[in-house]
């Protein structure tokens, strides 16, 4: 077992009178598949299950708002100062529980990001103008109102099974607003000094505490720099977290705020790292917090899939716990193939923010990796084969590959057959790309997955009509992949002109001075 492997990364932590299986938690993600009356469909239950089934020790459900008048932001966040959640949440707790995961929730509120509602202003820490929209200075009798929405929402979700909740004070949100310097220029008890400013989110917790008992566990994210030109640094997360300390069981050290911003960085970047980050790029801020923090738990996020990284993170003290979203929605199970020795099997999160750009396109969160993902309750079911075909996949590129990875699964004799002599397709003309480190792992875990299967491969076998009748195969797929679209222009097909998977692949032939014909996202990345 890999726990000897990894002996800091799967011990057992006791935080308040919960102990956790293990370090590694599945961090707050939301869920935009929401039906009419505000509660989760049959899909997300099954979506939240899954994060259990595959070892996470905890599993937190994201963005759930305490104040439906003046603390949500957008239509598909469950608000939970109703009952109206209750059925679900309640089945959700129970289905991550019982595969041995502690169920948890962000309890969220927008503040001065908040959506308005009919004749109900918008309130922030201090006056000000956002894009247009006046928000209004809170008043103390609104604040001690949220303070107590807060632990009523944590005890309303404790009574539905989960045995944690997660306080969102970062990003800019609500407590991450009054705590920033730049949004809160209160002179009350509730702004000026650091410990005015995080009066808010210590009050949120203790009430929680005072409510649930003190031995529930109340995790807190903050952010520990704004990462932007205009916000608090470093120092300023190290004095959120001390005045939190000991008050928060867990402080939750992600970055970044995009509330009130006016500024020329990118914080969306350093939230949820993309590919051009380095992996664990986050880990820093929580190794330099937790060296201030003396009784809380220290957990860090971002960027983290690699076992050995997060073994390392544990045993060096860097951090307590570390947590991961896309992670765990790319390959759910990394927990237990970690833990079994079968980190060789382990789909890495390349960050590409395909999850992102579903949701917001398409309503839907889908991982560009894992064809499961946000299908669990269908596609996780088992199949019994009860006839038992003979199946040729045409084309070993991603799609191929996975086709006939899953053909496999379910028992079917499954013959994959590539024209050239590597697995990959389109993607090989990446593996040089240096920040795409991990999309060249995915290619060979699949290939490596391929080997392991009951896939009988050939390389080199182009398959021509003739082939594919000597097969005699039941069902064909076809997984040729696509072919660039060329522009009718004068030259194109000289020996001087390059497609960019070529330049890709042989980035020697590109000579000194080169033209690059097209600005989008390959053009830009070329």
């Amino acid at each position: 077992m890999s726990c000897l492997k990894y002996p800091n990364l799967f011990k057992p932590i006791k935080i308040g009178n919960t102990v956790f299986r293990n370090r590694i938690f599945s961090s707050p993600t939301g869920h935009s598949d929401m039906t009419a009356d505000g509660k989760h469909s049959e899909d997300a239950i099954a979506y939240y299950e899954r994060k259990s089934i595959g070892g996470a020790a905890a599993v937190t459900l994201g963005e759930a708002v305490v104040d439906s008048k003046y603390g949500y932001q957008y239509p598909a966040q469950i608000r939970l100062d109703g009952s109206r959640s209750m059925s679900t949440l309640a089945r959700i707790a129970d289905n991550i529980s019982r595969h041995g995961a502690v169920a948890s929730i962000e309890l969220q509120h927008a503040g001065m990001g908040a959506t308005p509602t009919p004749g109900n202003p918008v309130y922030g820490p201090s006056p000000c103008t956002v894009g247009g929209l006046e928000v209004k200075e809170m008043p103390e009798e609104i604040i001690w109102e949220i303070v107590e929405k807060f632990a009523k929402a944590a005890l309303f979700v404790k009574s539905m099974g989960f045995g944690m909740v997660t306080v969102h004070a970062g990003h800019g949100w609500l407590l991450n607003q009054f705590f920033a310097p730049r949004l809160n220029k209160r002179t009350d008890k509730w702004g000026g000094s650091a410990e005015n400013r995080a009066r808010f989110a210590v009050e949120v917790v203790d009430a929680i505490h005072r409510l649930c008992g003190s031995g529930f566990p109340v995790e807190v994210r903050i952010s520990g720099t704004e990462c932007n030109d205009v916000g608090y640094g470093i120092e300023g997360g190290i004095e959120f977290a001390r005045q939190l300390d000991g008050h928060a069981d867990i402080i939750h050290v992600s970055v970044g705020c995009s509330t009130g911003l006016n500024t020329r960085n990118n914080v969306f970047s350093h939230t949820h790292p993309s590919m051009f980050l380095e992996d664990g790029v986050n880990v820093k801020y929580a190794a330099e917090i937790k060296k201030h923090v003396k009784i809380s738990k220290v957990a860090t996020v971002g960027a983290l899939t690699d076992p050995a990284m997060m073994e390392e993170i544990i045993a060096s003290g860097k951090a307590d716990i570390v947590e991961m979203a896309r992670g765990l929605i790319c390959d759910p199970d990394l927990p237990v193939k970690t833990l079994s020795g079968r980190e060789d099997e382990i789909i890495h999160c390349m960050r590409c923010m395909s999850c992102f750009s579903n949701a917001m396109s398409k309503g839907h969160l889908f991982c560009a990796l894992n064809p499961v993902t946000n299908r669990e309750r269908y596609l996780n079911q088992p199949l019994s084969t009860t006839v038992k075909h003979r199946v040729l996949v045409v084309g070993g590129g991603i799609g191929g590959m996975q086709a006939a990875l899953t053909a496999a699964k379910y028992g079917h004799e499954v013959i994959l057959c590539e024209k050239s002599g590597r697995l990959g397709g389109k993607l090989l003309c990446e593996e040089k790309v240096p920040f795409k480190v991990h999309l060249k792992q995915y290619i060979e875990t699949q290939a490596h997955l391929i080997s392991k299967a009951a896939i009988d491969l050939h390389l080199n076998t182009e398959v021509t009509p003739e082939y594919a009748k000597s097969v005699g195969a039941d069902v064909i797929i076809a997984a040729i992949g696509s072919k660039p679209e060329v522009p009718c222009i004068e030259g194109i097909n000289g020996k001087n002109v390059l497609s960019a998977e070529e330049a890709f692949a042989s980035p020697e032939k590109v000579e000194s001075s080169a033209v690059i014909i097209g600005a989008g996202l390959v053009g830009l990345e070329l």
